[in-house]
């Protein structure tokens, strides 16, 4: 006996899927709703997925998402460049961003040092915020990544990178659990890591 199966559908299933955090049945309900859409709501999501794609890029100074050269936050001369914030993910500036406590700027690794995975230092942006380092404006660089064996690794490498050129370095406080992600911080607890950061 066949089975039942109608392949548009189970096509649209699999690349909810491939998201993260997405098992078979969320993936299910999503491609459910998107069935469900009219087709100018349809076409808009579309849309809205192809326009992000062909004009998100990143920030030539931070790395940061951006649709022009540079982010709105470099832009921003109200911002104090003489410390960086480095995190590991586009989504961890947002939740920085969200406890309206931090004035300086930021700069994006887009992922950590992992030698088991074959991530190397040069396969993040490690060398795009070293290039930052040479206007004489730096002074601090608060490490921000996760409080994981390899956000550890790479808040070391960097600091190491840093030290002798006399930029201080601090790391967070361990207010963000260790093992969490910073997107999933509440704004308390970010508050009170970045407050009590110290000199690695």
């Amino acid at each position: 006996m066949a089975r039942y199966s109608v392949n548009s559908l189970a096509r649209l299933v699999e690349h909810f899927e491939r998201m993260p955090g997405i098992g078979h049945k969320s993936a299910q309900r999503l491609a459910f709703y998107v069935l469900n859409l009219k087709k100018e709501e349809a076409d808009a999501f579309a849309d809205a997925i192809r326009t992000a794609h062909e004009k998100i890029k990143k920030c030539s100074r931070c790395c940061n998402l951006a649709e022009d050269e540079l982010c709105s936050l470099c832009k921003d001369s109200g911002r104090d460049e003489s410390v960086i914030c480095v995190v590991e993910d586009p989504r961890d500036v947002m939740a920085f961003e969200r406890t309206h406590e931090y004035e300086g700027t930021y700069h994006v690794l887009h992922g950590v040092i992992s030698p088991m995975n074959g991530i190397g230092p040069e396969d993040i942006t490690v060398k795009e915020l070293l290039a930052r380092t040479g206007d004489g404006k730096l002074q601090e660089v608060i490490m921000a990544t996760n409080p994981t064996v390899e956000g550890e690794a790479t808040a070391m490498y960097i600091s190491r990178l840093l030290k002798p050129m006399g930029i201080k370095v601090t790391r967070l406080a361990y207010g963000v659990p260790v093992g969490a992600d910073l997107e999933y911080a509440d704004e308390v607890t970010l508050t009170r890591a970045l407050e009590g950061r110290r000199v690695l």
